[in-house]
């Protein structure tokens, strides 16, 4: 069946720490990450999510087994875990908890901070990007488009954005249970994206005195920090700023480490010890974790964000459960979507067959009825088609009926056994073979 032919594997928050999942970040070009996917002999149809919390592959395959087994290793090619290792770290999803696990994603029900939007956009963009590498077809497209409007439909009838933040919001919040009041504070953001954008907003609502802005490509770091009134530096003049801001908030798609405890210690004397406060919303880290070891320096990783979570975790709890009955109906629509699919080739081969041999049989009786007058002609080949109709209609009506997968496919494979389809010349392939 269709079910079983999607698949979902990867590595998140809840089953990897930041340190195994930092060894699974591809370059920052997803599109030949997709690419590669595609040469994997069996896999039919991917897409490639990598966000600072997962790294997932989405395919769907007719040879399961191999399939999944070529997808785990190129997953973990550079990851140098053992077998147990990935198998402790990551997770693996089949049918109809593979549908299950992408609409809880998309709803932002799997995520850090239950009800962050962000998900949706990277969800969004991922899907872009295997389009555009063709990688996706008729299963994928619409269990896509499907998980979009589930997510959709979870904003439009619970409230689980409302008590909920981004994680550049719970990095603020954890800001101001060091400091206590961020008001005066001088902030620097490594990092000119998305995060770095919505970190700059939550702080400036808080008071902050003044935001500097870092990024590799100036010009980006200097239209980000227009929409502050704050300044803007290349990284490679961060240290040097150091001695000026209180807290640093880092999240780049650098591949290697921003900042390391060599580069910062001196610079602790000329901030007379001053707090610093820094968190690393990035994977792989921009941030050496040995900083953590330098008096009043004060380092936070993404992992460190779970604490904020806890805020509010009941109020998030009540619309979680509502948005959970959502997925699981939705689910089960999905489902009923699929099994359609697995019965459409066989009902169509069934009319066709049908067709054929009426079309045949009123050939050669209507040859004998020379007789018959133009009105008479379309009576007798009425009836002929009245007569198929009726008789294929009870078998056909059976195969759309709801019943268990296993029952599905036995009543499919019966099926196509009493009406011999698989052997007619010109009939389509079996069910297995639709949509591929």
């Amino acid at each position: 069946m269709w079910a079983d032919a999607i698949m979902a594997m990867g590595v998140n928050h809840k089953t990897a720490p930041v340190e195994i999942r930092e060894k699974l970040t591809f370059s920052g070009d997803c599109q030949a990450t997709v690419r590669q996917l595609k040469e994997i002999p069996g896999c039919d149809e991917c897409y490639f999510l990598s966000t600072c919390n997962r790294v997932e592959i989405l395919f769907v395959s007719r040879d399961q087994e191999n399939t999944a087994r070529a997808v785990r290793d190129f997953l973990f090619s550079a990851a140098n875990l053992s077998d147990a290792e990935i198998g402790r770290y990551s997770y693996f999803y089949q049918g109809e908890p593979a549908i299950d696990h992408l609409f809880r994603v998309s709803a932002s029900l799997d995520s850090m901070i239950v009800g962050e939007p962000q998900i949706l956009g990277q969800l969004k963009q991922a899907y872009r990007d295997a389009t555009e590498q063709n990688s996706t077809g008729t299963i994928l497209n619409r269990l896509l488009h499907k998980a979009f409007s589930v997510a959709k439909r979870v904003r439009t009838e619970t409230n689980i954005g409302g008590g909920a933040a981004s994680i550049s919001f719970a990095a603020v919040q954890l800001a101001r249970k060091i400091f206590g009041e961020l008001k005066g504070k001088r902030v620097m953001l490594i990092g000119a994206g998305e995060m770095a954008e919505l970190a700059a907003e939550h702080l400036v609502t808080q008071g902050i005195d003044h935001v500097t802005v870092a990024n590799r490509t100036l010009e980006r770091a200097a239209n980000l920090a227009r929409n502050f009134n704050g300044s803007a530096i290349s990284l490679a003049e961060v240290v040097g700023k150091l001695e000026e801001v209180d807290i640093v908030i880092s999240s780049t798609g650098a591949t290697d480490l921003i900042l390391r405890r060599d580069d910062v210690k001196p610079l602790m004397r000329q901030r007379r010890n001053r707090p610093l406060f820094l968190i690393d919303i990035a994977v792989p880290r921009d941030l050496d974790p040995k900083l953590n070891d330098l008096e009043n320096i004060y380092l936070y990783d993404i992992d460190d964000l779970k604490n904020v979570v806890e805020v509010n975790k009941s109020e998030r709890a009540k619309e979680a459960a509502s948005a959970e009955r959502i997925v699981e109906e939705e689910v089960l629509k999905f489902q009923q979507w699929l099994e359609n699919m697995e019965v459409a080739p066989t009902i169509t081969a069934i009319r066709q067959k049908g067709e054929t041999i009426k079309n045949q049989e009123l050939a050669k009786t209507l040859a004998t009825l020379d007789h018959l007058s133009a009105k008479e002609k379309k009576a007798v080949e009425a009836l002929a088609a009245s007569i198929v109709n009726k008789m294929l209609h009870d078998p056909m009506l059976s195969l759309k009926t709801n019943c268990r997968p296993e029952e599905k496919r036995q009543k499919l494979a019966l099926t196509r056994q009493l009406f011999n389809l698989d052997q007619t010349v010109g009939a389509p392939p079996p069910a297995r073979d639709a949509g591929g």
